[in-house]
Formats: C-alpha cells, structure tokens, sequence
C-alpha cells in the first residue's frame, strides 16, 4: 500500500448509482465489513432521513454524515457507501482521500430515473422527493451536473449502466487494487481507455501491469542510449519475468533523433525482430522516445500496441499522456504524426533522479502550464512547495506529477483529437515551437522553450487587453522560481515568425494564439 492509505473503499456517486448493493457484493467477495453511512446517519438520529431534513433541516444531516464519516476511518478493510452529496464537502473530500480508496459509481441520468421509477413500483410508500419535481428527469441532470466535478475527484470511476453487480464488483476491485499500488486516473478517450500508474521506485512492476491489461508476446523496448544504460536492463528483467519474450533498440538522445529516418530505422529492426500486430512497443524514454515510438507502433503494421514508460519530467506530466506522436520536418516541430493512445502509461517517478539539473528544470514548465491554464489551486501548491518540487521531495513530487497527469487526463479525454478544449494545452507552445525550430532543435529545451512562449503569450494577452498585469507577474514569478527563462533576446524575431507560420495550429493562414483571461480561464485568438 501507498500513501498511508488504510484499508476502505469509499463508494461515491449519485442516489440510485448502486452504492449500497454493491458495496455488500465488495464487502463480501473482500471479506471485509460493510456500512451504509446513510443507515448510519438514521441509528444515531434515530429517525428516518425524510424526517431528518424535514424536521431539523439538511445543515443537521450533514452534521451526522460528517460525524459518521469521521468515526469510520478510524477503521479497517471497511467497504462504506456514501450518500450521493458527502463529496460536495471539501472536508469530506479530503478525508476520504487521506483515508482510503474513492471509487466512484458512474450512472447516466437515464438509468438513475429508471432504477428510480422501478423502486418507486416496488415500494409504493416510500417517499422519493425526486419523484416530487414537476421534471423529475430534468431535476436529476441537473443535480448530477452540479456535483459532478466532485464526483471526477475519485481515485477510479467504474461506469455501471451496461455491468451486472458481479461486473462492477470486479471493476471496483480492480480500482481499489491499483489505486493503492499507484494507480493515477483513467484516460477515456473514443479510440481506447487505458491506466495511468504514478508512484516512486515501482519500474519492477512494469511487466506486471502490462499483463494485467491484456498486453502479452514479444515486448520491443524502444529508448536512447543514457536512458537505456541507466534503466534498460531492470525494465528487460521485469518484462521477462512477466513472461514478455524481449528485444530492444536504442538511439541518440535529443530532439534531433525525432526523424523519419529514425522510424525507418526502428521500422526495419522491428522487421528483423518478426514483431507482430499482437506483440508491444514499450517507449523507455523522453518526449522525444515517446513521440517516436508511438508515431512507429501507429503506422508498424497499421498499428500495434504501445505502453509509455517516461523518464523525463516532460514526458511524465505532458507527452505521454493523450496520444499525441510525431516526428519532426525542417519546416516545423511535430508536422508529421497521428493521434494514437498508448496501451498503458507507467510513471516511476524516482527516475527523475538520473536526470540533469537542466532536464529536469525543463520539466517544471508544462506543470506551471497546466497551472496557469486549468487550475489555480496547482499554482498555489507550486508556489508553496516550490524547494521541495525542486529536491524532488519524494511526496510532494509524486503527488504534483499525478495532479497534471489527471488534469491533462480530463482534457484528453473530452477532446482527443484536439478539435476542441485540447487546443488549451498548447498554451506557450506556438512561440516556443517557432523557438525550437529556427534553432534547429539544438539551443532550448523543449521546456525551456515552453516558459519563454508562455511570457510571450501572457504578455500579449496583457497587451490585447485581456488579462492583467498581476498575472503576467504572477506567472513570471513561478516560472522564475522553478529556474526557468522567462525572455529570449538572442534569437532573431524574424525567423521565429516565420518557423510560427508551419504551426499546426495555423488555420487558414493564420495564427491560433491560446491567451490567457485569468489564471485557469484561457481563449484561443484568431487574428
């Protein structure tokens, strides 16, 4: 186990979700006990919650849900089903995730109404103050709206609609199980779903988790030269020890190795290997292994299965989450790729160790990214916790790493082909790409070049009018402290303008700038 976490699952999600029955399905097939904090709530009331809400007011309720929630993580191997708005509390909140495992009961707004109406057939008596709105239906959407950004917080989400008991019951083991050991977030996307394991010193268990997600056969480990020195031999024993039959090839480190002649050359290695449709790409490595092993598992064969192992701080955060590979042209960074999701991503965040000083300062700029961008309550931790980020502080860096992972997680998984809000992630990306490429790849790091794009798009969100010049401050700030750059004065202006002109993001000739309003409010300007 991990994080001080004890023994109880905490089963959230909306009424008629299936807490309660499930929860008894857990308990059982765990052996561990079971309680109803609802049932709970009632013996130490003594009396019914109608009656509870009616005749004390729901402010009273939600002191004997609290009272009760904080008795029962005193215990252990506990399996408790939650009433349907415990996690609007951010005490609550907190408490569950300090305590135990959230594991949460997906249900569309239509089957809830349905279960609704058919417990309503077979208890008649039974008051059902859903039933009592003149829309029940609507009244259920839009109460399961307003709490849903709560009910995402949960460790894991099982989506019960199209499951038997016995299925979720598998589903919510399976999640409590890999939360514990590490488990991150779910990215669900239209053209697969698949984990995202965070934790510190756990590379022994890659061939493990590969297994448990249906990956078997021949195992091609794709890496550069420093990684593979450093880690290539401990990934071949785990893999083997799963039962992978293993080869490897590696390559020169650095943005420079992201060709195409370096696909044709993995192409053909994978040719001399017999690699199948069957067998899997694990991409041991950076952005740049990760980009170029995923573009080669997209078009090998039509596509075989990749699992992303970053050991860059980048990588971790950004690159290997959301599908995105590519190799680079002379006109522009990335111009050459496909969206294709991994099988798996696997994040060990101790490997951070072996990175230099300046790889790993590179990393911090798409943490304060998706801060800037998505939430401002990251930026708060980044500004606290800053030396213990930069000592790599084995709790706050893996609790920071799984933050962004979620965070970029969300988006892909709304938008996965960037048609949409995905677009918000490439704030600071169009002047850094210009950046990067009229310096052949050679001067910045990918990070490096990030902060500098990010100054640029502040301050031209300041200069349009839109945003003010506290958060232009606040942003450099950050960006400062982590031992970023924050201007670029030595590369001429001219040339980046027009390496910004092959931008994927250009769109009838023009430039798509993603500005900021505020810190975690973004617009994309066209102009």
């Amino acid at each position: 186990m991990t994080s001080g976490k004890k023994n109880i699952i905490f089963l959230t999600g909306f009424s008629y979700s299936g807490k309660s029955v499930v929860g008894r399905a857990v308990a059982s097939h765990l052996s561990w006990a079971f309680v109803d904090i609802d049932d709970e709530i009632v013996k130490a009331a003594g009396k019914d919650i109608p009656q509870i809400f009616e005749q004390d007011g729901e402010p009273r309720f939600r002191k004997f849900e609290r009272d009760v929630l904080e008795q029962i993580c005193h215990r252990q191997k506990l399996v408790v089903a939650t009433g349907g708005g415990i996690i609007v509390n951010p005490d609550n909140r907190k408490l569950m995730a300090k305590s135990g495992a959230v594991v949460c009961l997906e249900t569309t707004p239509e089957t809830i109404y349905q279960r609704l109406l058919q417990q309503n057939d077979n208890e008649p008596d039974a008051v059902r103050p859903l039933l009592t709105a003149d829309d029940p239906l609507q009244r259920i959407k839009s109460l399961k709206a307003s709490r849903q950004q709560y009910y995402d917080t949960a460790d894991y989400m099982v989506r019960t609609d199209k499951l038997s008991i016995d299925e979720v019951c598998v589903e919510v083991v399976k999640g409590y199980e890999w939360t514990v050991a590490g488990f991150a977030c779910m990215v669900e996307t239209a053209s697969r779903s698949y984990p995202v394991f965070v934790g510190w010193d756990i590379l022994a268990e890659l061939g493990m988790r590969m297994r448990q997600v249906g990956l078997d056969g021949k195992a091609c480990i794709v890496s550069d030269r420093i990684v593979s020195s450093h880690y290539g031999v401990q990934v071949k024993e785990s893999l083997e020890e799963a039962g992978f039959t293993v080869c490897s090839v590696d390559l020169p480190p650095g943005e420079e190795s992201k060709t195409i002649d370096n696909a044709i050359k993995i192409y053909d290695f994978l040719l001399e290997h017999h690699v199948e449709r069957g067998d899997v790409i694990v991409a041991l490595g950076g952005g740049v292994i990760g980009d170029l092993a995923g573009f080669v598992a997209a078009t090998f064969l039509r596509g075989v299965p990749v699992v992303q192992v970053p050991t860059s701080l980048v990588a971790m955060v950004d690159a290997s989450i959301g599908g995105k590979t590519a190799v680079n042209h002379p006109k522009g960074k990335n111009l050459i790729g496909s969206f294709y999701q991994p099988s798996l991503v696997f994040t060990d965040v101790k490997i951070l160790h072996t990175l230099s000083g300046r790889e790993l300062t590179s990393g911090w700029a798409e943490v304060i990214k998706h801060a800037m961008i998505l939430d401002p309550a990251l930026l708060d931790f980044l500004k606290k916790h800053t030396k213990a980020l930069i000592s790599l502080d084995e709790e706050a860096t893996v609790e920071v790493i799984k933050w962004n992972v979620g965070l970029k997680a969300g988006v892909v998984s709304e938008d996965e082909r960037e048609q949409g809000r995905r677009i918000i992630l490439n704030y600071g990306h169009t002047i850094a790409h210009g950046l990067e490429a009229a310096t052949g790849y050679k001067r910045f790091l990918h990070g490096e070049a990030v902060a500098i794009g990010m100054m640029g798009a502040a301050v031209l969100s300041q200069k349009l009018g839109i945003l003010s010049e506290k958060v232009v401050w606040r942003q450099r700030d950050v960006i400062s402290a982590f031992g970023l750059p924050t201007n670029c004065s030595v590369v001429s202006k001219d040339i980046v303008v027009a390496m910004m002109e092959w931008d994927k993001k250009v769109k009838g000739g023009g430039v798509r700038w993603v500005l900021l309003q505020d810190v975690g409010h973004t617009v994309v300007w066209s102009d």
